[in-house]
């Protein structure tokens, strides 16, 4: 007997209320295992240390974004704007799987055991890999995401100064955290939405929501994603996964489950993604996709036993949240302060000092409200033409919208104080 599976399902999401799928196919990768994968990868990784509602994850976000793509598509086509099925399925695509590269605690990976590959990097690998899987019904979403395709700006939609994944972050971030200045009206953003010369733009009456959304997304960098606290926290992480790889370079046998083992065992590089290195692609994606959240916090629990001591400590500290202390300000720390919180750390803690740097480090945070490689936001003025938002707004200026604001800030442990 053949059962016929209902795929035009209604999901009912706390953020956007009611959600359609639009299609048989963007149904199919929903439910495929890479995609159902990132239920179990928070969407803001160790935030829930500060905001304890933060326990949202990238499917969701996935799904949001899928939303407003489908509600941004139907916007301009009601414009005039000609866009095929072929290129709305695409789009989609597209954007559903934007961050199906993303891995356990979104960026840690990136900057530990895994050197030189970004989660842009695993995505557009994985897609590819989708691709083979279902006979090329991917290619043009693959074009659309690495913004190769000719109509510029469908990939706009998916990577640019208003795309559906900063609309839907924004607005799901801020009702997760409760952070109400995040809070952006993406509906009315999206119904003022055009194109212009093969660009994205807004209609001259969206200028104000535009405004609240550049502001937005300011306060929350500062509220929420780089909140000293969630860096504290993430670094401790950051620290624990690099020492984890060491001691694995090193030959000491350290508990991890298989698809983490992979990666703690194994020098894994760029060339690796394009059959240059030691290992294929299919490897490279089948040991990633079987990773997320639970890997490491499981993985932590048996290293906060280990004999390695800097490994357990650190271990212990992110299972308890006994976090390290942080201080931020406007300029470097000084060297000599760096030095003398190592020693201080180095003799409370009973550590040599190749390990000092395992609790006493500094780095630094950078908040940019608009991205300058990406096409700048264009208003359409009543009279037909475009203008750039700094020339026609009242509000900001070319300073606020491009200035990088730059931060640094200094981790140490609580004992040192």
């Amino acid at each position: 007997m053949v059962y016929l599976t209902n795929k035009r399902k209604i999901i009912n999401d706390p953020v956007h209320g009611f959600i359609s799928i639009p299609g048989d196919f963007v149904f199919d990768l929903i439910e495929h295992p890479w995609f159902q994968r990132l239920r179990n990868i928070k969407q803001l990784g160790l935030t829930s240390f500060v905001y304890p509602g933060a326990n949202h994850s990238r499917f969701q976000h996935g799904l949001g974004a899928l939303h407003l793509m489908d509600m941004a598509i139907s916007t301009l086509r009601s414009k005039g704007v000609v866009i095929s099925p072929m290129e709305e399925e695409a789009t989609f695509i597209a954007i559903l799987l934007h961050d199906i590269g993303h891995g356990p605690f979104s960026h840690a990976l990136e900057n530990s055991i895994i050197n030189g590959i970004t989660h842009e990097d695993i995505s557009l690998l994985l897609l590819r890999k989708l691709n083979e899987t279902y006979c090329g019904k991917l290619d043009l979403a693959i074009e659309i995401f690495r913004g190769a395709y000719p109509r510029k700006f469908l990939h706009e939609l998916i990577s640019g100064q208003m795309d559906m994944d900063r609309l839907d972050y924004l607005r799901r971030d801020s009702f997760f955290t409760g952070v109400i200045e995040g809070s952006v009206g993406s509906e009315r953003i999206i119904r003022m939405l055009n194109v212009v010369d093969d660009s994205l733009v807004i209609d001259e009456k969206g200028i104000y929501s535009l405004e609240k959304f550049l502001i937005a997304r300011r306060l929350m960098y500062w509220q929420v994603y780089m909140h000293k606290t969630v860096l504290s926290s993430e670094s401790l992480l950051v620290k624990i996964l690099k020492r984890a790889k060491v001691l694995a370079i090193e030959g000491s046998d350290l508990y991890a489950t298989p698809a983490l083992r992979f990666f703690l065992y194994n020098k894994i590089c760029h060339a690796d993604l394009t059959n240059d290195g030691n290992f294929t692609p299919g490897l490279i994606a089948a040991n990633f996709t079987r990773l997320d959240d639970t890997d490491i916090l499981v993985s932590a629990k048996y290293w906060a036993d280990h004999s390695d001591k800097v490994l357990s400590d650190l271990s212990g500290r992110l299972l308890r949240r006994d976090l390290l202390a942080i201080e931020l300000q406007n300029d470097p720390f000084l060297e000599k302060r760096l030095k003398e919180l190592r020693t201080l750390a180095g003799d409370l803690m009973k550590i040599s000092p190749e390990f000092e740097e395992y609790y006493v480090f500094t780095n630094s945070i950078s908040n940019l409200p608009y991205t300058p490689d990406a096409p700048e936001v264009k208003i359409l003025l009543k009279n037909g033409k475009t203008a750039d938002i700094s020339t026609v707004s009242d509000m900001f200026n070319h300073r606020f919208l491009s200035e990088r604001i730059t931060k640094y800030f200094l981790c140490y442990p609580k004992e040192c104080r």
